[in-house]
C-alpha cells in the first residue's frame, strides 16, 4: 500500500513482520524505552490490549508482532501523532487488528468504559511539569513532561480500563519508583513485576518496567536486570533478542 508522507517524515523498518512506522525526526521518534516495553509487556492470545499515549503507535504495533492477542487500541491526545499512527497501521496492513483512537488519558475510562482491556501499556511523560520546560506546545516536550497528563492520572486510569486481574505495564524513571509503586498500590493494581534497566553493567539504572495485576495479591518479583550495552555501540544479547535482530 502506498502512503502519502509529509514533510519531515521518514518510514523506518521495525525489523518485525517486515513491519514499518511513520515518523518525524522534527517531532518525536520512539526511544528504546517503548520498544524494551514491548518486550517485557505479556499479552496473552484473544486479550484485547490498549496503550495509553501510544505516539506513534510503536506499541501497539509491536506487541501486535510479539504476540496473540485478539485486538490492540492505541489512545494519543496529538492528532499529529495520531495520525501518523493510523498511516502507519494501514502501510502494514493492520486496520484489523489494530485502532488508533485521538482523546485524552485523562478521559480514557470514559471514551472506553471500564473494565474494557485484558492489558494496558503505557510509556508516559517522565518528568514532572516544572522540570528543565522549556516550550511547553513542542511534542517533545509534551512526550517528556506531564504537561496533559501526570503518573496519577495513568495509573488511576489504567485502574479502570482493566478487567478485574487484568495486567498493567509501563516504563519509567527509577527515581519515581516509589511514587510509581505508591500510587498503583492506592488503586489497587498492585505491583506484580518490576526490571530494572542500566545503560552498562557499571552505571546507575535510567529505566524501569513494572507490571501490575488489577486487585492482584501483594508479592512482587525482582527480576534480573537488564543492561543494555556491552561496550559502546554494541548491544548485549538480551538487547539483539528483544529488537529482533
Amino acid at each position: 500500500m502506498t502512503i502519502d508522507l509529509k514533510e519531515n517524515e521518514r518510514i523506518d523498518d521495525l525489523e518485525r513482520n517486515g513491519y514499518k512506522i511513520i515518523q518525524n525526526s522534527q517531532k518525536f521518534c520512539f526511544g528504546m524505552d517503548a520498544v524494551l516495553l514491548s518486550g517485557f509487556a505479556k499479552v496473552k492470545k484473544g486479550e484485547k490490549v490498549l496503550d495509553l499515549g501510544t505516539g506513534t503507535g510503536i506499541i501497539p504495533i509491536l506487541l501486535e508482532a510479539k504476540s496473540q492477542g485478539e485486538h490492540f487500541t492505541g489512545l494519543e491526545l496529538m492528532e499529529e501523532s495520531a495520525d501518523m499512527a493510523r498511516r502507519s497501521v494501514l502501510l502494514n496492513n493492520l486496520q484489523e487488528k489494530v485502532d488508533i483512537v485521538t482523546g485524552d488519558i485523562k478521559d480514557a475510562s470514559k471514551i472506553f468504559g471500564a473494565s474494557s482491556f485484558d492489558v494496558v501499556t503505557s510509556n508516559p511523560p517522565y518528568m514532572t511539569k516544572g522540570h528543565g520546560l522549556t516550550n511547553p506546545k513542542d511534542a517533545k516536550a509534551i512526550a517528556r513532561h506531564e504537561i496533559y497528563c501526570d503518573l496519577e492520572d495513568v495509573v488511576r486510569e489504567a485502574a479502570k480500563l482493566l478487567k478485574p486481574g487484568g495486567k498493567f505495564f509501563m516504563v519509567h524513571r527509577p527515581f519515581r519508583l516509589a511514587e510509581i509503586i505508591t500510587l498503583m498500590v492506592q488503586y489497587k493494581v498492585e505491583p506484580k513485576r518490576m526490571k530494572l534497566v542500566y545503560p552498562y553493567i557499571d552505571k546507575e539504572p535510567n529505566m524501569v518496567l513494572i507490571e501490575g495485576a488489577r486487585g492482584g495479591k501483594s508479592r512482587m518479583t525482582v527480576e534480573k536486570p537488564l543492561i543494555v550495552y556491552k561496550k559502546p555501540g554494541v548491544y548485549t544479547d538480551e538487547i539483539y533478542d528483544i529488537y529482533g535482530y
